[in-house]
């Protein structure tokens, strides 16, 4: 059974930085694509960005383009999102998933079959 395990979130004032670290278990880490996500209070999960099975190709939502940088270690089955000059309205919790059809996905969540519980990540302003 694939896990997924988000770290790193906390509290941070606006234009801080933070790096979130996703641990996977279970499965072939190094042959899928992996995704983070965001879900506000009151809102909609966002898809955040996104990173191919060998780290070739990323993708990430206009909204933290420039700011924000996913990348990957298959050595250590991690994934990571590394998240600088953050705004109040990056607020929210944190989920990284799994691409339910291998090495490449794209910004739909139904193109991801396992998810984390989440990390919360606050900006204060």
């Amino acid at each position: 059974q694939v896990q997924l395990v988000e770290s790193g979130g906390g509290l941070v004032q606006a234009g801080g930085s933070l790096r979130l670290s996703c641990a996977a278990s279970g499965g072939t880490f190094s042959s899928y694509a992996m995704g983070w996500f965001r879900q506000a209070p009151g809102k909609e999960r966002e898809f955040v960005a996104v990173i191919s099975w060998s780290g070739g190709n990323t993708y990430y939502a206009d909204s933290v383009k420039g700011r924000f940088t996913i990348s990957r270690d298959n050595a250590k089955n991690t994934v990571y999102l590394q998240m600088n000059s953050l705004k109040v309205e990056d607020t929210a919790v944190y989920y990284c998933a799994r691409a339910k059809y291998g090495g490449y996905a794209g910004d739909n969540a139904y193109e991801y079959d396992y998810w984390g519980q989440g990390t919360q990540v606050t900006v204060s302003s």
